[in-house]
């Protein structure tokens, strides 16, 4: 379907996604390579000096899918059974910003979700009220205009559907599905599906399970149906979707990789960092939060690994708090600093695709608010994108300090993450190598470029709270100008700071910073 008039100009040519590899040495299976730099003072480095930073520049660790930070829209945001708002303008650009990306629309009313292809569902009888239908009204209204503001905006759709009709022998009841896919394939809808959203959960919401098996079963029931369709024969199908990685989840989980492991084309699993009925601004800034993720990726891991050696794996769905987050929190400056370890510590460890819980006013993880604001992450997430490039590079580091003390505190506090500057970004020429910096410390740091980055122009993009709120605040300024929207077609220029070649790095406390090494002509980096 081709895109409205309204739809802004595009922005595609800038934006790629990649990704960066973590610093911290208590983690050093993450990290690739960490042979240990001369810790001798090179002339003109000060004692306070506390990192030298060198990255290997010949190969990637790590090559990510171009469309790694991906987004998620929650069934929620259907307004008294309408989607129409997603034709505005404002929204339509704020998501091509981050652009190429997937955009996964579930959530938690996936599995009650029906398509109904009648001129007015309100009037049908039986079942729940119309807010909980994709309705159509002749040409299916809500489906097109989800389509339609996926397309317009340079995004590939995932359509969950609902995996809660069941037959009374507790399998899958397709016909629903069916008739969804058939009008999505008599409007040639380029469209990936899934089934279902976090199974584990399902004897809480209906009072009945559907165990790893059956769950597998039904997918393979799934994929029998896309080949049936010409528009859907070679599509892509990904799952289960499954919530965190617990004894009983990975149960289910296992018992679905043995049925329908080489079914799907990625396998999926949600992570939520925080409950956000208890959260504090603290939380966000506590390492031992940070970390946990690491955990739960090698347990999915494992279990794929066993199954399907290789199987792409993806984090589909991940915010900072569960329970819809909470206000002046998970969607405040403080939350991006969960948010971007976890692009790092995901790729690091060779997750292909992360997809964030929610693009859209669902409670308060979101990127952008209800009246199509943008919050912090998304200005975080769209410095990602304009600078971050699919290739992840190793780096090596060693401490400079004036008094020897416990690496444990600087090493866990200071993140460092290194990867080719997207190919997209016409500022700079291939072969940089943008790095990004997450400092917890209330004090400043500072690094030292050495080896192959020894004496290059860096350009600085530094993300800080703007205004009196602190690490609440709400909006964001880049190198100490304040980021905002210059109207509804049009994002702001993203100014960097050049630095003079051979400057040390100053990292403010309580920061996030991106800093592209300009001209390295690393050999990792060269070519796509």
């Amino acid at each position: 379907m081709p895109c409205s008039s309204s739809c802004p100009p595009g922005l595609l040519a800038l934006m790629a996604p990649g990704l960066a590899l973590m610093a911290t040495f208590s983690l050093p299976s993450q990290a690739g390579d960490r042979r240990a730099l001369p810790v001798e003072k090179p002339p003109g480095v000060k004692g306070r000096t506390l990192i030298l930073l060198d990255v290997n520049t010949k190969s990637p660790v790590r090559i990510i899918s171009e469309n790694f930070l991906s987004l998620q829209l929650d069934p929620s945001i259907i307004h008294d059974g309408w989607l129409d708002f997603l034709s505005s303008r404002r929204l339509v650009t704020l998501a091509r910003g981050l652009a190429p990306a997937f955009l996964r629309f579930a959530g938690k009313r996936t599995d009650f979700l029906q398509f109904h292809n009648v001129k007015n569902p309100a009037k049908s009888r039986g079942g729940p009220g119309p807010d909980y239908y994709l309705k159509n009204y002749e040409d299916a209204r809500s489906l097109d205009k989800l389509y339609n503001f996926a397309d317009c905006s340079g995004l590939h759709l995932i359509f969950a559907l609902n995996a809660l009709r069941r037959n009374p022998n507790n399998s899958w009841n397709s016909s629903n599905a069916l008739s969804l896919l058939k009008y999505s394939a008599s409007k040639k809808y380029n469209i990936s599906w899934e089934l279902g959203n976090e199974p584990n959960n399902y004897r809480t919401l209906i009072g009945r399970s559907v165990n790893g098996s059956q769950l597998g079963k039904d997918y393979i029931q799934l994929r029998s149906l896309l080949q049936l369709i010409r528009t859907y024969s070679r599509a892509n199908l990904y799952g289960p979707n499954i919530g965190r990685p617990r004894k009983n989840v990975i149960a289910l989980l296992e018992g679905f990789m043995k049925v329908a492991g080489s079914t799907v084309d990625a396998v999926t699993w949600q992570h939520y960092y925080i409950d956000g009925r208890v959260a504090k601004v603290t939380d966000f800034l506590k390492t031992r939060l940070l970390d946990t993720l690491s955990d739960q990726i090698r347990k999915i891991q494992k279990v794929v690994n066993t199954y399907t050696p290789g199987k792409k794996i993806w984090l589909e769905g991940v915010g900072a708090t569960s329970a819809g987050g909470m206000n002046n929190l998970s969607d405040s400056y403080a939350a991006g600093f969960l948010w971007l370890n976890t692009l790092g510590l995901l790729a690091s460890q060779g997750i292909d695709v992360v997809v964030r819980h929610s693009f859209l006013d669902h409670g308060h993880n979101h990127l952008v608010d209800q009246n199509f604001n943008p919050l912090p992450d998304y200005w975080l997430s769209l410095l990602y994108k304009r600078l971050i490039g699919p290739k992840v590079l190793a780096i090596h580091v060693a401490g400079l300090q004036r008094k020897p003390r416990p690496g444990r505190v600087i090493r866990d506090k200071l993140r460092i993450y290194a990867h080719c500057t997207s190919y997209h970004n016409h500022n700079y020429v291939r072969g940089s190598i943008t790095l990004y910096i997450i400092n917890l410390h209330r004090s400043r740091k500072k690094i030292k470029l050495a080896g192959t980055l020894r004496d290059k122009i860096v350009h600085q993009y530094l993300l800080q709270p703007y205004g009196k709120d602190g690490l609440h605040s709400k909006s964001v300024q880049l190198n100490g100008q304040p980021l905002a929207m210059v109207d509804d077609a049009t994002l702001p220029e993203l100014k960097p700071r050049p630095l003079r070649a051979g400057r040390t790095l100053v990292i403010p406390p309580l920061t996030m910073s991106f800093y592209v090494v300009k001209n390295v002509n690393a050999l990792a980096c060269r070519y796509r």
